[in-house]
């Protein structure tokens, strides 16, 4: 018999928990195997070829993996600067590795910040990034509008003294609705991107255009309404002087009354979890 939380079911929680702790065990041991010299296109396959090996035959996206000043998209124009590049790690370089995995038709979107070498200020960015996370699900279960809590997020990124950086991804969007998608041996992309997921994406604009919501999360009109329920994938993301920091992780809304089960983030062992909790232990 299973349960249900705030009308998930737990069979349905666990798949995308399980991919999710699938991307960050691969972050991590993609980046314990970073060293001076490698590229963002080495660690981009090395990441695909981690995640192959245990099964992976979808994407939401494509690895990404961004070095030194590129990790807060320092001059960043055009989508394709987003891609990886030739760009070399050098000590007390910092990294991110962001990447979308398909775990037996469960997409997780993850997101992690790494340097190469202890760095004060990219500590200091890391630890100032759990106050997004608090935000973020107190205003969530609040029911505040996405455009509110957004400009909340920015707010506070001011007052840390941060810039904000993920206004720089298309659309200036802070997470975006990941659901389920078939399960299947290949699926073909389209510029880096899972054609199922962006079928799934595509859908859900259009149902929420007839509703008036939107599957992304953005500073503009659009997402001027509530929380939908369902999965989302949220990524602050803070730049100072040319060094970027950022997680990404599932938060679940739910239509639930009950505070703590209206919205929720998937699971709290993660890497930038961990951290926080070590640091105040």
């Amino acid at each position: 018999m299973t349960s249900a939380v705030g009308g998930w079911q737990d069979t349905e929680l666990r798949g995308f928990r399980e991919a999710q702790r699938l991307g960050y065990e691969c972050a991590e041991a993609v980046a314990a195997r970073l060293r001076p010299g490698v590229t963002e296109r080495e660690a981009a396959r090395m990441q695909r070829e981690w995640l192959r090996e245990r099964g992976v035959r979808d994407w939401f996206h494509l690895p990404f993996a961004w070095f030194g000043d590129r990790t807060a998209f320092v001059g960043f124009r055009v989508p394709l600067q987003f891609f990886p590049t030739n760009r070399r790690l050098e000590p007390g370089m910092p990294f991110i590795l962001d990447l979308a995995p398909v775990f037996k038709g469960y997409p997780a979107d993850v997101g992690y910040a790494g340097c190469l070498g202890p760095d004060a200020l990219h500590e200091r960015l890391l630890t100032d990034l759990r106050e997004h996370r608090e935000l973020i699900l107190r205003e969530v279960r609040e029911r505040r509008s996405l455009r509110e809590i957004y400009a909340d997020v920015d707010r506070l990124m001011a007052r840390q003294g941060y810039a904000n950086r993920h206004r720089a991804y298309p659309f200036g969007v802070i997470a975006h609705r990941v659901d389920r998608v078939r399960e299947r041996r290949w699926s073909p992309r389209l510029f880096g991107f899972g054609t199922q997921s962006l079928k799934g994406l595509a859908s859900d604009a259009v149902r929420g255009h007839r509703e008036g919501w939107s599957p992304l999360w953005s500073p503009h009109r659009f997402s001027d309404h509530p929380p939908r329920p369902g999965l989302w994938a949220v990524e602050p993301h803070l730049g100072f002087r040319g060094t970027g920091v950022k997680f990404e992780e599932l938060l679940v809304v739910t239509d639930s009354r009950d505070p703590e089960e209206s919205a929720f983030w998937l699971d709290d062992d993660l890497p930038h979890v961990r951290r926080w909790n070590e640091e105040v232990s």
